[in-house]
Parts: structure tokens; C-alpha cells; sequence
């Protein structure tokens, strides 16, 4: 009987152990990736920025439009309870931020250029970056590739954002 015993302990924790630790495919987020370019203006050029409109050119295909510039926000941790439920909330930065939206969004080489009006009503410097938009997999390689495309807006001219 102490055999038996033992042989259920082991099978039952086994069991238990399996269902606990099952690596079957992990889901993905029902995210829907959008074609655009992002531009942020950081907090010291803000003060110069009236108006944006942005023009990107790829694969010989170009779109330009005026850029909507709304607050950026950073995120704020939260922390997390004794239960493992963690949140977070957006907090104001002082940046601006817009999206040009695309047709589509590829890899290859990308040329953006930014003009504008200043507050006080004069044209900004034309500004003019080339640059390979960066894809990943953000949510594993099961989920696909995501590609992005940002540029930073400031007095010294248009760079590359983050990923």
C-alpha cells in the first residue's frame, strides 16, 4: 500500500506540475500594427512649434499631411499588489507629438521632411532626414514583426527617435 501511495503522490504532482508549467504557443495581443511615421518635439523646442506638416517618401511611394501635435506622456509605474496585478498611468512631459499615416510601412530606406510655421508666425528651417525604419518582435516571434518609423523634431534638426 505505502508503494501505492507513493506512486499516486508522484503521479498526482506530476499531473499538477504539467498543467502548472504548460508551454504551449503563447497568445498575442489582438494589436493591430498602424503605418505610420511619429514625431516627437522635445520640451525645449516646444516653445518654437506652431504648426507641422511632415512628408515621408519610401519605396517611391510619398505621403504629406499636417500633423496634429498633441501632449506626450511618459509612463509611470504604479507598482504592483501583493496578488501580482501591476498598473501604470500616463504622465504629462511636455513634449508634443504627431503621426503621419501611411499606406504602408516597410524596412527599406525612408526619406521625412518637416515644415512648419513657428508660434510667432514664421516659417521653421526645412528640415530633412534619411533613415531605415527599425522592425522587432515585440511580442515574440510568434506574433510577427512589427516596424516602426519615429524622428525627434528639435532646434538642431530631425534624428532618428526610438525604437
Amino acid at each position: 500500500m505505502r508503494k501505492s501511495g507513493l506512486l499516486l503522490a508522484v503521479m498526482t504532482t506530476a499531473v499538477l506540475t504539467s498543467c502548472y508549467y504548460y508551454e504551449g504557443p503563447t497568445p498575442c495581443p489582438a494589436i493591430a500594427q498602424a503605418s505610420v511615421v511619429s514625431v516627437t518635439i522635445p520640451v525645449s523646442y516646444v516653445p518654437d512649434v506652431g504648426t507641422l506638416r511632415l512628408k515621408a517618401c519610401q519605396d517611391g511611394v510619398c505621403r504629406e499631411d499636417a500633423v496634429e501635435l498633441r501632449p506626450g506622456s511618459v509612463s509611470v509605474d504604479q507598482g504592483c499588489s501583493p496578488d501580482g496585478v501591476c498598473s501604470a498611468t500616463a504622465s504629462p512631459d511636455g513634449t508634443l507629438i504627431g503621426m503621419l499615416f501611411l499606406d504602408s510601412l516597410t524596412e527599406s530606406s525612408m526619406a521625412v521632411t518637416a515644415t512648419g510655421i513657428s508660434r510667432d508666425g514664421q516659417p521653421l528651417p526645412v528640415r530633412t532626414l534619411e533613415f531605415r525604419p527599425r522592425g522587432a518582435f515585440p511580442y515574440g516571434e510568434q506574433c510577427g514583426r512589427f516596424v516602426t518609423a519615429s524622428v525627434v523634431l528639435d532646434a538642431e534638426g530631425l534624428r532618428a527617435g526610438p525604437a
